[in-house]
């Protein structure tokens, strides 16, 4: 089949596209195996008339009786209706027409080999039937009404539909990529079928067919996750209605293949809609409606409308019935192979259609000679010099294997003891990898081949075929690049805020007297204990309330006022003593560790100190030891290709705490590790822990601790409420190359 100028815009080729199927006629081997033969009937006449509620008639005329139906098939873009009579020539005089009519614009004949075409040119989108009786065959066409450009509810019919028809089956699939997939199982090819939109539902009404008790039902589909979630199957008169909902936007289409009915629904938004090619179709649409016809034909009207070579198979054979409404040419083709057990090849133009089996059994042996000639082929070496990657690590991927992330033999860690850097013995250790990665199918190298390195220079060298090179050298350009370096910056900030208060008292008593001859006395202390100097007692007396202010945490003593009074005739002494505090504490300790590494590479930075202390033992006396109070970033980032970046990360801050009598100093940690994923330059909160105290305590004596005023003598208050709170914050930022680094 000859390419129709594929070259030129589309218009112009659809204005040469009659004029070049009438002067060339297509290669034999294309089209058929049989012999030509003289056509059998002849076209002699064309004319048009009105028919029934608006519809046109166009009325072709021929020499003999016509054995069926033509070919036929419709255009969108433009609008046309094709008529093909194979075997059939034209006797008419002119082979263009031009009627006056709203609904044609005109129509043209056209020769090529043994069939005629006849080319109907609309104004608009419209529906047709053909009949025939006799020499005559009938074209019915109806309007559409609507205005070019603007899309019409989807509308096809058998063209002779029989008198009574059934439905066998109904099933409902999700397709590869989403779509509703609603096939019908009918009881012969001819059933009629009218489809349009109602509301926002599709109805597709089947013509004078049946349906059974059994299929009479209410589908939910919604589960399936396509755009349909109704199908709705009832009788209506002598017709089986069926209504499908969808939800959102979308789109249809609808073929039949055999007694075979499909109709799918497709999104038109979500990640589904996005992909490239939403329907995986992009040719122009075309309807079809061919009837017992031979398949090679049917290519043949593929090859016609598209302006490719299609080559088929002398295999290829059989009759298919088809009906497609508005579907691109590439689906309808593909719908075509998968009705008769094809298979297509695509070079450039040509489209070659054989069997799947004898097509796989052709690549099978060309794939067995093209391996019959790469063993014959010439070995060369050849030597290449790596600037970013280790020679060991390419040796590795060409030879079946995986490149290793690091090439070191010690992670880092949150160690304050300084650890080298070895090296793996590459030479062992990628040797033992090659030879394990011999049969490996993803070894680029042939069987044939084989490589070595050296590191001095960084050099694989590697002996092969010349089209393994080329393999090879492609692999070195995609791998052989400097990995991105990563900045890694974290901000750890410790807050708290303190406040206390504590008020008491402590009240003491002592004195003595006689009641008649009886002593009495208060207190620890007897009148002997007064100085015979002053007349006063040689102390004060202790208290016999204590009920002092307490000493608040990260404070000193309490204050305290103090006041006694004396009787120096009774030698009695009273004592008083206030003690109160209040603690106000609020710091902020910020740290800013940064540090920078290559992807998928480890790294840490630390600071901090070691507090000795002393431990006893039996054996060895006293020893000191260390304990570690260290900030430490430890991060490993991968570097994604959206530049988004992934970080294994562990953030400690610790610090000297209180003292522990016989044990040494404790350490307050805090510490966190995970995993996260940022986008570069952006910040993320790790994490946090805020904590809160709130205390209000209060210690009295019983009943004179409640007397108002005079009750605070003999009670101790102290509230206290103390916040802290730690942030973590992480900033990776890809550095870009020569970048210095910022402050």
């Amino acid at each position: 089949m000859k390419a129709k100028f594929p070259s030129l815009p589309m218009a112009a080729r659809q204005l040469l596209w009659l004029a070049a199927i009438a002067l060339l006629a297509l290669p034999a081997h294309a089209q058929t195996n049989t012999e030509a033969t003289p056509p059998g009937n002849t076209l002699n006449a064309i004319s048009l008339s009105r028919g029934n509620n608006d519809s046109q008639v166009i009325k072709l005329v021929f020499k003999n009786p016509v054995a069926g139906l033509p070919i036929a098939f419709t255009t969108s873009n433009p609008h046309r209706l094709v008529l093909d009579f194979p075997a059939t020539s034209s006797n008419l005089p002119r082979a263009s027409e031009s009627p006056d009519n709203a609904t044609i614009k005109n129509w043209q004949v056209a020769r090529a080999g043994e069939r005629t075409r006849v080319v109907v040119n609309l104004t608009g989108p419209a529906a047709y039937e053909l009949r025939h009786d006799r020499n005559v065959v009938l074209a019915v066409l109806r309007s559409a009404g609507v205005p070019p450009g603007i899309p019409t509810p989807a509308r096809f019919e058998a063209a002779s539909p029989a008198s009574t028809h059934a439905i066998r089956d109904i099933d409902f699939r999700r397709g590869k990529d989403g779509e509703s997939r609603i096939m019908v199982t009918l009881s012969n090819p001819g059933v009629g079928v009218d489809i349009k939109q109602q509301g926002g539902a599709i109805q597709l009404e089947f013509l004078n067919t049946s349906l059974p008790t059994p299929l009479q039902r209410r589908l939910d589909v919604a589960d399936f996750a396509t755009p349909a979630q109704l199908v709705e199957t009832f009788k209506q008169g002598k017709n089986t209605r069926m209504l499908i909902t969808p939800k959102g936007k979308w789109d249809y289409s609808a073929y039949q293949a055999g007694n075979q009915f499909t109709l799918e629904v497709r999104s038109l938004e979500g990640p589904q809609a996005a992909k490239e090619g939403r329907a995986q179709y992009s040719g122009e649409k075309l309807s079809l409606n061919f009837q017992n016809v031979e398949v090679r034909a049917v290519l043949q009207v593929i090859a016609d409308f598209t302006g490719l070579n299609i080559i088929t198979s002398d295999t290829v054979s059989g009759n298919v019935t088809l009906r497609l409404k508005d579907v691109p040419w590439d689906q309808a083709l593909d719908i075509i192979l998968r009705a008769k057990g094809l298979d297509k090849r695509t070079n450039g133009n040509v489209i070659w259609i054989a069997p799947r089996d004898e097509l796989a059994a052709k690549e099978k042996l060309e794939l067995e000679a093209k391996k019959s000639l790469a063993e014959l082929d010439a070995l060369i070496t050849h030597s290449y010099r790596l600037n970013y990657v280790k020679a060991n690590e390419i040796m590795n991927l060409i030879s079946g294997g995986s490149r290793m992330a690091n090439n070191v033999a010690e992670d880092a860690t949150c160690s304050p003891s300084a650890s080298s850097i070895r090296a793996v013995d590459a030479g062992t250790q990628n040797t033992a990898q090659q030879n394990a990665q011999t049969n490996n199918p993803n070894r680029i190298l042939s069987a044939r081949g084989g490589a070595s390195f050296d590191l001095t220079t960084n050099t694989l060298i590697v002996t092969d075929t010349p089209d393994r090179h080329t393999a090879i050298a492609n692999v070195i350009k995609e791998i052989d690049v400097p990995s991105k370096q990563v900045l890694i910056e974290a901000r750890i900030v410790v807050a708290d805020d303190k406040f206390g208060r504590s008020l008491g008292a402590r009240l003491g008593f002592s004195g003595s007297g006689k009641i008649g001859n009886t002593g009495l006395g208060a207190g620890t202390f007897s009148t002997s204990a007064v100085n015979a100097t002053t007349g006063l007692p040689a102390s004060a007396p202790s208290a016999n309330v204590d009920l002092g202010g307490l000493t608040l945490s990260g404070s000193n003593a309490p204050s305290s006022l103090g006041i006694s009074i004396f009787n120096a005739s009774t030698a009695a002494i009273l004592s008083l003593e206030l003690q109160a505090m209040e603690l106000d504490k609020r710091g902020k300790i910020v740290s800013n560790p940064r540090v920078v590494t290559t992807n998928l590479r480890p790294a840490v930075i630390l600071q901090g100190e070691q507090i000795p202390y002393a431990s006893a033992s039996a054996n060895t006396g006293t020893n000191v030891q260390f304990k570690d109070a260290l900030l430490c970033l430890l991060v490993a980032p991968q570097v994604l290709n959206n530049d988004a970046i992934i970080l294994n990360v562990e953030v400690q801050k610790d610090a000297k705490g209180e003292t522990v009598p016989g044990a040494g100093p404790a350490i307050n940690v805090k510490r966190v590790k995970t995993q996260i994923r940022v986008n570069n330059g952006e910040t993320a909160v790790l994490g946090g822990i805020f904590e809160q105290t709130l205390r209000n305590d209060t210690e009295k004596v019983p009943f004179l601790g409640d007397i108002p005023v005079l009750g605070r003598l003999f009670r101790n208050d102290v509230k206290q409420d103390e916040k802290s709170e730690l942030l973590i914050f992480l900033t990776p930022r890809v550095l870009v190359e020569d970048e210095p680094l910022r402050r």
